[in-house]
């Protein structure tokens, strides 16, 4: 794909973590190279003002809010699978979408978008009873909202969930700083390399990303994922630099970079 032919994409962070007096991620920072801001909702990290500072913050710069609902973890920071029921996980998912959204309204902000966390979203794009669960919460509050699922084959369970909730608008997902298997899953934190820390080649991936859709497995094979959406973690070592790498990267190679209810 030239440079006159491509796509905008969207850069999505993790944010609004901090809990209490324990601050975590480098939020005012990574805001200033990003379009889209996933916010915590108290369940896996952040409390009710840490919410509102976030969405303040990306009120002042610009950037898409959406909100951020995972498992009721707080030790385990939402990546421990958890054996809720589908009416459980749809409850949760209601209620925290609601309460940031709450925040978001009286700061005159509208929710841009919805993307599970960490074992929530890996749970759903391959379980269709928490892939029905997630879509089912998003269509009975507001089916305008964009949800944000796994790109490529990796995501197929949750984006036919979608369809079947009659969700329209699904931005598919790739993730700057993690490695992938070759049938398009994210490789486990608990395996060695499954986060990349360079930021040159992580700049290079996400382009490659943008213009031609793809992503090299940690086999060395190709995977299609088509992204509208790429991620990076504000917890991850190196965050700032990084989103600044992979912005840099995109705008030197010819691709805009909005938020994603532009582009959707």
């Amino acid at each position: 794909m030239s440079r006159e032919t491509a796509m905008p994409i969207d850069i999505n962070c993790d944010m609004g973590e901090s809990f209490g007096a324990y601050a975590l991620g480098r939020d005012r920072e990574i805001i200033e190279h990003i379009t889209s801001a996933n916010i915590a909702c108290g369940f896996h990290a952040s409390d009710p003002l840490a919410m509102e500072r976030t969405l303040a913050l990306a009120r002042d710069h610009g950037v898409g809010v959406g909100a951020h609902p995972g498992y009721p973890d707080l030790v385990g920071f939402g990546r421990r699978k958890m054996d809720c029921s589908a009416a459980e996980v749809r409850a949760d998912l209601l209620y925290q979408v609601g309460a940031l959204a709450g925040l978001a309204r009286s700061l005159g902000l509208p929710l841009q978008h919805v993307k599970p966390h960490g074992a929530l979203y890996n749970t759903a794009a391959a379980d269709p009873a928490t892939a029905q669960a997630v879509c089912r919460a998003l269509a009975d509050y507001d089916p305008s909202l964009i949800l944000v699922v796994l790109a490529g084959p990796g995501g197929e369970v949750i984006r036919q969930a979608a369809a079947d909730a009659g969700l329209a608008r699904v931005a598919s997902e790739a993730f700057a700083d993690r490695a992938y298997t070759p049938e398009g899953r994210l490789v486990s934190r608990r395996l060695p390399g499954a986060v990349i820390h360079d930021p040159e080649l992580v700049a290079a991936r996400c382009l490659r990303m943008a213009l031609e859709g793809m992503v090299e497995a940690v086999d060395g094979s190709l995977v299609r994922l088509n992204p509208q959406t790429i991620c990076v973690h504000g917890d991850t070592p190196g965050a700032v630099e990084l989103a600044r790498a992979i912005k840099d990267a995109l705008l030197a190679g010819g691709v805009p970079v909005r938020p994603m209810g532009q582009i959707l």
